[in-house]
């Protein structure tokens, strides 16, 4: 990495130290009630099952549980006090899936023998003269099953009726055995075949490949694809590794509203909601005469239905801050008072007896402190849909988008920044120990190279440094940018990428003060009057990843900063209270899920990264 640092020698880049360690985080331990476990998991209790509506379809049904090859329990009939006969609800069981048949180090050999059922959809069909190739997936994983069907197999008829075909559904019991060719270890011996579903000729996904492009005019039936199969199934394991990292640290989810009075960014592009104007079901044009007004002219917001001006939310930042500074098992102020002095003192005392030299002396006092502040606080995360109504008909653009917002309370920006390291590390590393066969299928078609840009971002250690020295960086670089750097523009995808794909050597890095007059109200001014508190991750390939700050927990300093940006202190009177009663220092970040979907595929438009993609002009589906 010298290598690539040379134009930063001058600056002044604090050491992996003072990114402070987010697994070092210490928890309050809070007693449990001892009954709870006894009692858990709760007894499921069979309930009245009156209409006896057969689920799936009649036909489909009746032949498919024939051949069942768990078999199902059998409940006697109830008789109530009315006279009316009952029977209990069938046990849910988890479906066998090809994942489950074909995962492993085994790869299925482990199930040579056993005779298992198998739903999906057909991506193909070879007849030869004496035998029929049929590959199933279910969507569960990037592998098929390949069925090999007999004539003498039941439901062999229709395949010779042209049923079978591409894109049908089908249910297909068989025997595991060993498979004769080189692409899979194990194939099903077909023993009986229904067809669910028939596919229609005009099926438009087809063996041949077709452009992502195209997909996304059918993105109804993209996800039956091998690339947006493997992208759901990442997304989804980044989704519920995210849950996973935030709850087994302590943080508890809070559902912030869609609905939203604020605009948390400042920046007003935001999508209006209101019912002034008459919705599809009321008939009838819609005449800008009928939207009532005031004596001056303008929209009479007072008879819109929540009797204001109402938006879609573009975070749910402000809304989670309230529960970040309400919910706190925290100590007195005094003790935290102590808490905070405690570090200096010991590693001052220590420095006096000569037992430390400067950089002992540091990394001692940034132990010290991460002990003492990871001990206080509550912390919350959102996680859902926020939405924007920016006309940007780019890549890296969507109308309607999800974030995960975390919130400290008792925290400061270095704390932000080492909560932020760890989340990204830990998502990252679930991805790849998880989902290896979608990895490896983005290595090979997608990105190459993919997974050790992944396993550097798990296993480097991150940078900092400021926006000053930032721009310093940029300036010194013998590279020409298309769009002009200097101190106080806001930094474009083009200069994040060079910071940490050139300059660094592909390491992740965080820049960190900002000049205040490019970010938000709401994060805390720098004693210097000119920067705030906050910081940005920048990653290869994709720049921005994560945006954060320390919040302005001063009254007088955020009300100022609302009257300098022109915004309407009453629309914020419930977020200046938080501020009014028993304000705390606290920070947080905001990171754009579909990007980090992005990130982890190399998928390079990020309305691939989303099941439905919302953009200026197209709200299919």
């Amino acid at each position: 990495m010298a290598g690539a640092l040379s134009p930063a020698t001058t600056l002044r880049l604090k050491p992996l130290y003072a990114v402070r360690f987010f697994t070092h985080y210490r928890r309050p331990i809070k007693v449990l009630n001892p009954n709870f476990y006894s009692s858990y998991p709760p007894k499921l209790h069979p309930a009245p099952y009156l209409s006896r509506r057969r689920s799936f379809c009649s036909v489909v049904s009746a032949a498919i549980s024939s051949g069942e090859a768990v078999e199902r329990p059998k409940f006697e009939n109830i008789e109530t006090k009315e006279g009316v006969k009952t029977e209990q609800v069938r046990e849910f069981r988890k479906r066998l899936r090809v994942a489950d048949i074909k995962g492993g180090p085994e790869e299925g050999l482990d199930r040579l023998g056993e005779t298992l059922v198998v739903r999906g959809w057909v991506r193909t069909v070879r007849a030869q003269s004496s035998v029929t190739f049929i590959d199933i997936n279910d969507g569960s994983c990037l592998s098929n099953m390949q069925c090999v069907m007999g004539s003498d197999a039941e439901g062999y008829d229709q395949v010779e009726n042209g049923l079978i075909s591409t894109g049908a559904s089908v249910w297909i019991e068989g025997t595991v055995v060993s498979s004769q060719g080189s692409k899979q270890k194990i194939e099903l011996k077909v023993q009986k075949l229904v067809v669910v579903g028939k596919s229609d000729p005009s099926f438009p996904i087809q063996k041949k490949r077709v452009s992502r492009e195209f997909l996304r005019t059918k993105a109804h039936l993209r996800p039956r694809t091998n690339t947006f199969g493997a992208v759901s199934r990442v997304r989804n394991a980044l989704s519920y590794a995210t849950h996973k990292f935030f709850q087994e640290n302590g943080f508890v989810w809070v559902s912030s509203p869609i609905i939203t009075a604020s605009d948390c960014e400042g920046a007003g592009e935001q999508f209006c909601v209101t019912t002034l104007i008459p919705n599809s079901n009321e008939g009838g044009d819609s005449p800008v005469s009928a939207i009532p007004t005031t004596e001056s002219g303008s929209v009479d917001w007072s008879q819109d239905f929540f009797g204001k001006r109402a938006y879609l939310t573009v975070s749910g930042q402000l809304n989670g801050e309230t529960y970040a500074t309400a919910l706190s098992d925290v100590e007195s102020p005094l003790i935290y008072q102590f808490h905070m002095l405690l570090p200096s003192l010991a590693c001052n005392h220590f420095s006096q007896l000569n037992l430390l030299d400067t950089e002992s002396f540091m990394l001692l006092s940034s132990f010290f402190h991460i002990l003492t502040m990871s001990t206080f606080g509550f912390q919350i995360y959102t996680f859902g849909p926020t939405f924007r109504a920016e006309n940007s008909n780019t890549s890296r653009h969507l109308a309607e988008f999800w974030m995960i917002e975390p919130e400290l309370a008792f925290a400061d920006l270095d704390d932000d920044m080492a909560c932020a390291t760890a989340y990204l590390q830990y998502v990252v590393q679930y991805v790849l120990e998880n989902c290896k066969e979608d990895m490896d299928f983005f290595d090979t078609w997608i990105e190459k190279g993919i997974i050790n840009r992944l396993t550097d971002v798990v296993e480097k250690n991150f940078v900092q440094l400021s926006y000053t020295d930032a721009v310093e960086l940029l300036l010194k670089a013998k590279k020409k940018f298309d769009f002009p750097v200097k101190w106080g523009c806001d930094l474009q995808s083009e200069h994040e990428r060079f910071i940490t794909e050139e300059a660094f050597g592909g390491c992740p890095v965080i820049i960190r003060d900002y000049p205040k007059d490019i970010k938000a109200f709401y994060m805390r001014q720098n004693d210097d009057g000119k920067t705030v508190a906050a910081m940005d991750m920048l990653v290869p390939r994709v720049g921005e990843l994560i945006g954060g700050s320390q919040r302005e927990e001063r009254l007088e300093y955020l009300e100022e900063r609302l009257d300098n940006m022109n915004l309407n202190k009453e629309s914020f009177w419930w977020y200046l209270d938080l501020r009014r009663y028993g304000s705390v220092p606290h920070a947080g970040f905001g990171l754009g899920f579909e990007r980090l979907v992005q990130f982890a595929t190399g998928i390079d438009n990020i309305r691939d990264a989303i099941p439905f993609p919302r953009t200026p002009g197209s709200a299919e589906f």
